[in-house]
């Protein structure tokens, strides 16, 4: 680079510094206004989140354990709805909504309701449940694909069970979910995509009680299939 070049690149430079300083100049009382609104929002949902969501966790956490016993128990109207002395699933997400022990009241409502046969409501709750435990998750997203099976929409029933097993690989539940995968395939007649799913288990999951019997569900599928 020249000389001359040098001082245009540089006085270049200079002026836009300068004209940055001069929008910051002429739009300070603005800029102020805006950090500060920025500042308040932060300490306020901090302040929001120690003060308030933290008791109500507790607490929500406190009623939930009545329903989880009776969860455990299969007693599936006292988990769901209380005893008439303890809460139930359905009241701490009415009561404490915007807390984590409601967002998992949400998933055993879904699974009760799942065992009750309420298919339609079961998938409800399990959609508005949402996780970061991909054990959790994943049983959750399997579940939504039985409800859906259960209700002969067998596309979306398909569709959440690959992506339950896709959404944790390991060789305890991936392989089931696409055994279920495979199943439903079958039903609709897709003996290929049965095919497909069943050949991923003999590769991805050999070594697994599924593993282990899949050539004879190859077999049933490809004779379906005409080959």
């Amino acid at each position: 680079m020249s000389k001359k070049q040098e001082e245009t690149s540089f006085v270049d430079v200079q002026e836009t510094l300068s004209n940055w300083e001069t929008k910051i100049e002429n739009n300070k009382q603005p800029l102020i206004i805006i950090a500060s609104a920025i500042i308040l929002i932060v300490v306020l949902y901090f302040s929001w989140t120690k003060l308030y969501i933290g008791p109500q966790e507790q607490k929500a956490q406190s009623e939930m354990f009545a329903a989880e016993k009776y969860f455990a128990k299969d007693s599936l109207d006292k988990a769901m709805f209380g005893d008439g002395k303890n809460s139930g699933f359905s009241d701490i997400i009415d009561s404490y909504g915007m807390t984590k022990a409601a967002n998992l009241a949400n998933y055993y409502m879904g699974i009760c309701h799942l065992k009750k046969g309420e298919y339609t409501e079961a998938i409800a709750f399990l959609k508005d449940f949402k996780s970061d435990d991909m054990v959790l998750s994943s049983i959750s997203i399997g579940a939504t694909g039985d409800a859906y099976s259960e209700l002969q929409n067998y596309n979306e029933a398909v569709a959440y069970y690959l992506k339950a097993a896709n959404n944790n690989k390991n060789k305890f539940s991936s392989p089931i979910f696409l055994m279920k995968a495979g199943s439903v395939y079958e039903e609709m007649a897709e003996y290929e995509n049965a095919i497909k799913v069943y050949e991923k288990i003999k590769k991805e999951y050999a070594e697994t009680n599924e593993g282990r019997e899949i050539e004879k569900y190859i077999g049933r599928a490809k004779t379906l299939a005409g080959k």
